[in-house]
């Protein structure tokens, strides 16, 4: 289980009938030519290129779209079998299904014989959507730390910039958990016209004082790591140590208390009798969260990293509203449903409540579901049989 949308437990093979089978990524360039995307942070950008992927076919009256936005460090690749997996995420990919694969795919909640799906990488991203591991065209360099500000108000521009490439006015559903469920809420606040329905999962309106916390001290993990070099280090050794601890702080986060005991309890890491020493690797939660980030940074990019948390970091819904997030939640015309779960840390049922009283106070649609899990943040990914439910008959309705 693993928050950032890189695990599934899903046991359909590519060629199960549920199975959307083997997929390959799509890539297309905007602002090769004209004005550059103009940056929330204020900023410009140009050109850029963005990876998705597409699962199912649209209907005449183009109206059956389903936008996906994937969590922090997750990729276009939601369901399937990543037909040629290229580049860091070669091995990560090979036998293994999409990140979301148990709720896309035929006759599955998201159901791809109703359903045309998309997915896209996030501006900044190491997956294949311009980031600062690309290179500028001007420099003939990678950005590095010259990539401009990006946030999450940005994101949700460049998808409706691919909406408009696909040809499609109106998503009958736009959907995400963590960070992506703020990408969904931004796109029904900057575009309700656009958006029929509203699915955010173990998200809110704003990352609270602890959540700025824990990326704080990840970043500071990476920025001190010796081979980070302010962002330069591409042409040398990469700052392994430090995204590395920020892989372990985080993944902390992921989890409760309560899964963290059941999984690993106080158990020694192959040996009866402790070693007793400060160094070294002696609990099995200690192993865990050490093979989670050697994983990880086989895959990941730093920089990247220190992007997206920090646009996570300066989202805040209510600004819509000039502060006032129920001024701000009136902007909506979408149905919404918002689930929480009751040992998430990083977005607690609390923050999710708050989202929902502001929509109830601007008399909107709103569905509400607490669920009792004890898997924390990461319950989105892995309460599947409770959340197929939920979705699927919201998008009954």
């Amino acid at each position: 289980m693993n928050v950032d949308g890189q695990f599934s437990n899903s046991i359909h093979g590519p060629k199960h009938p549920q199975s959307v089978g083997y997929t390959r990524a799509q890539k297309v360039v905007f602002y090769q030519s004209g004005p550059p995307l103009k940056l929330a942070a204020g900023g410009k950008l140009a050109p850029i290129e963005v990876e998705y992927e597409t699962y199912g076919n649209l209907n005449q009256a183009r109206d059956n779209a389903v936008l996906i936005c994937h969590a922090l460090t997750g990729d276009a690749h939601v369901a399937g079998w990543d037909e040629n997996p290229e580049g860091p995420l070669r091995d990560y990919r090979r036998n293994k299904p999409g990140w979301w694969d148990e709720m896309v795919g035929p006759d599955k909640p998201i159901d791809t014989h109703r359903f045309f799906v998309i997915c896209a990488n996030v501006l900044g991203s190491c997956y294949g959507t311009t980031g600062p591991m690309c290179f500028n065209p001007t420099t003939g360099r990678p950005y590095g730390l010259t990539f401009p500000m990006v946030t999450v108000a940005d994101w949700a521009a460049l998808k409706i910039k691919l909406l408009d490439y696909l040809g499609l006015q109106i998503l009958y559903a736009a959907i995400g958990g963590s960070m992506g469920g703020q990408e969904a809420l931004e796109i029904a606040l900057g575009w309700p016209e656009r958006v029929q329905r509203l699915i955010i999962l173990s998200a809110g309106s704003r990352l609270g004082a602890q959540g700025l916390a824990f990326n704080a001290v990840a970043r500071h993990s990476i920025i001190n790591d010796p081979n980070f070099k302010d962002g330069n280090y591409y042409d040398g050794p990469r700052p392994l140590a430090g995204l590395a601890a920020a892989r372990m702080l985080g993944h902390i986060t992921y989890l409760s208390e309560e899964s963290m005991g059941h999984k690993f309890g106080r158990r020694l890491q192959s040996k009866d009798v402790p070693d007793f020493t400060p160094i070294g690797v002696e609990f099995e939660v200690e192993s865990y969260l050490k093979h989670q980030a050697e994983n990880f940074v086989a895959r990941y990019d730093a920089n990247s990293y220190l992007y997206i948390t920090r646009a996570v970091d300066y989202y805040d819904a209510s600004v819509w509203g000039e502060m006032d997030l129920a001024r701000a939640a009136s902007r909506i015309t979408a149905r919404l449903l918002v689930v929480s779960f009751s040992s998430d840390w990083l977005f607690p049922p609390e923050s999710c409540r708050e989202l929902v009283s502001a929509m109830c106070r601007a008399g909107r649609t709103v569905t509400y579901v607490d669920i009792p899990s004890p898997y924390g943040h990461d319950a989105f990914l892995v309460e599947t049989t409770t959340i197929s439910r939920l979705i699927h008959s919201f998008l009954s309705i």
